[in-house]
């Protein structure tokens, strides 16, 4: 049983535990450990069969690690790792994310007690880095490539601070089963999990699942934009086409992750060379999206690459129309709260991406 903390009156607090799902993490696993230690009563780990140094390296920083045969169910996974926590709230992170705000804050938002009114599911914010891809054919010149940043990073909002009694549903990409409010917690998370050297490793490890989950259920619309995520991020675009036209058919319009969907749809049909049904798909899309700089961003790039295809069209119409949607950027600005928005796509990204354009535009 994990003790009880005290505040400065002696009256005991809530206890939070980290709890997490590990196998062969030891490149990773210690960064984590140590920006959370300080923040939780506990820390438990369900190892599902490493063979490397991880458990070594947890239970010498505090860790409990407690073993289970692998099922390829990470709902099973997580709950079993939770069936071993007895805190009043369990903070949930993976191996390649670790705390970078204010982890007190994580105090602070169950301090009301873990009974009552007080329970919520705390949504923290999780940055991802990722590598970038060329934008655009235009904008590829080694001269352009140089002064280009080789990664961004973007942020989703997930329920990772839970009450004691919550658990997951959900094979793959599972997610939380309740029906407690939301409740935001500016405690910003790092991941580089997606960064190219991370993916190449996790190769192939999870598209198997997606895809027997897909049979199981084919109407899930969250399982094709997780499988087409899977697709894009190898760089097999036709392929994420066609799980996000499922996804786009199933679901719901206000869906947290339709947004990401949407913008990840209109850069896959511009990579996979379906330039024309991309500027009919976005221009579809317009009316929905006036808040969104990373709908406007992945337009602008779709145009200038449609306008390399077609140059009769492109100081005619597509070039400017381009030109518009990245000052359309910059007047909406960054958004930090609208899910799976890329940081710079309302700043830094979209001024860079102005620059380039107004020298395409010159040239023709």
């Amino acid at each position: 049983m994990v003790t009880r903390p005290l505040n400065p009156r002696g009256k005991a607090l809530a206890t939070i535990a980290l709890v997490m799902i590990v196998r062969d993490e030891a490149a990773s696993i210690g960064r984590c450990l140590q920006s959370v230690s300080r923040f939780v009563d506990q820390m438990i780990l369900l190892d599902t069969g490493s063979v490397d140094a991880t458990v070594s390296i947890a239970e010498g920083l505090g860790a409990k690690v407690f073993h289970w045969t692998w099922q390829n169910d990470f709902a099973a996974a997580r709950n079993q790792a939770l069936s071993h926590s007895s805190a009043d709230w369990n903070l949930v992170l993976d191996a390649d994310e670790w705390i970078v705000g204010d982890g007190s804050l994580l105090r602070q938002a169950v301090a009301r007690g873990p009974a009552g009114d007080g329970l919520f599911l705390g949504l923290l914010p999780i940055y991802s880095e990722f590598n970038l891809r060329a934008a655009s054919q235009s904008l590829v010149q080694a001269e352009a490539e140089e002064q280009s940043p080789s990664s961004a990073v973007s942020c989703s909002w997930e329920a990772r601070l839970l009450p004691r009694d919550v658990r997951y549903v959900g094979r793959i990409h599972e997610q939380v089963q309740s029906d407690l409010p939301h409740r935001r917690l500016v405690v910003d998370i790092s991941h580089d999990g997606f960064l190219r050297s991370n993916l190449e490793q996790k190769k192939g490890r999870n598209r198997k699942l997606l895809q027997d989950a897909i049979a199981d259920d084919p109407g899930d619309a969250y399982l094709h934009y997780q499988l087409g995520k899977d697709y894009e991020v190898y760089d097999e675009y036709a392929l994420a086409v066609s799980c996000y036209e499922a996804a786009l058919q199933w679901v719901q319009p206000a869906e947290g992750y339709r947004h990401d969907l949407v913008v990840r749809m209109i850069f896959c049909l511009k990579k996979a060379g379906l330039l024309d049904l991309g500027f009919q798909f976005a221009a579809d899309e317009l009316p929905n999206w006036s808040h969104s700089p990373d709908f406007f961003f992945v337009f602008a790039d779709l145009l200038i690459d449609l306008a390399i295809a077609q140059p009769e069209r492109a100081l005619p119409e597509l070039l400017p129309l381009a030109k518009d949607c990245l000052l359309e950027c910059l007047r909406i600005g960054d958004v930090p709260h609208l899910n799976g928005t890329v940081q710079g796509r309302g700043s830094n990204l979209a001024v860079r991406n102005l620059e380039l354009l107004n020298q395409v535009m010159a040239s023709f």
